[in-house]
């Protein structure tokens, strides 16, 4: 073999080109639109914001200005990396955070449409990154255990039956990211608050707390002007850590067990 038949051989293979219609918005009280790009040379093994990463510092070797986006882990633990693509918020792959999107889910010469979680509680802060202390707010109002149980009993000195250790155990699971919001025609947080109150609802460590933490969470859900749920089940759908909906009936439950006690 020669030389030059050897090298060629060994060269990376040519990558793919995606074209790219992006939410560009300066500021959260700017009027926004959608901006295109073409990015080259993308490899089928990046992940969706590597491919976004590569567009940023090509924007700024010319000059420009660098989109905007939230990302941390990168790994589908945390949530930061929310967007909504081609539509549908963490993109098409059930189960799937933006960040675990792999370019092979994509063809040479496709189109990609890239916005953030539209919804009124989250404002813009700048184009792809929107503000979910909503979230946080939520939490804080009793997504929690405050009560003191000093040193650490025996592990098996209070008997959780296995069917609600696994419900509190899914619920868990959620991760804050907003999809279910920016997922719902009414941007109901009702799969996010659900999951919280639920994780705690099902386990006897959250009972002293029950009915203040429904009460309080879903109060602070309805000033912060998320919409009711109407059960469309998008939420469901689009949710990285496949939430079940079934957590929302049981916020209901505890909501008016709540309320009748008073």
């Amino acid at each position: 073999m020669s030389d030059s038949s050897a090298n060629k051989n060994n060269s990376p293979s040519k990558g793919m080109t995606i074209h790219l219609k992006i939410w560009r918005q300066a500021r959260g009280a700017a009027q926004g639109k959608f901006v295109d790009y073409t990015v080259k040379d993308i490899q089928k093994e990046m992940s969706f914001l590597e491919m976004l990463d590569i567009l940023n510092e090509d924007l700024v070797r010319k000059g420009e200005e660098a989109i905007e986006f939230d990302s941390d882990c990168r790994e589908g633990i945390c949530g930061t990396c929310g967007l909504v693509v081609s539509g549908v918020a963490h993109g098409r792959h059930a189960g799937t955070t933006t960040c675990e999107i792999r370019m092979r889910h994509y063809e040479d010469g496709d189109t990609i449409t890239v916005e953030p979680f539209r919804a009124g509680p989250f404002p813009i802060i700048k184009d792809l990154v929107v503000d979910r202390e909503a979230f946080d707010r939520i939490q804080r109002k009793g997504g929690f255990v405050s009560t003191n149980v000093g040193s650490a009993p025996d592990g098996n000195a209070i008997l959780v039956p296995k069917e609600a250790a696994d419900n509190a155990m899914d619920a868990a699971t959620c991760i804050g990211c907003g999809a279910c919001v920016a997922a719902c025609p009414n941007a109901s947080a009702s799969l996010f608050v659900s999951a919280k109150i639920s994780q705690f609802a099902w386990l006897p460590q959250g009972d002293p707390e029950r009915s203040r933490r429904a009460l309080a969470m879903i109060g602070q859900m309805d000033e912060e002007g998320f919409g009711d749920c109407s059960n469309h089940g998008e939420c469901e759908a689009v949710c990285p850590k496949q939430i079940s909906i079934q957590n929302i009936a049981k916020m209901r439950r505890e909501f008016i067990r709540a309320a009748l006690r008073g």
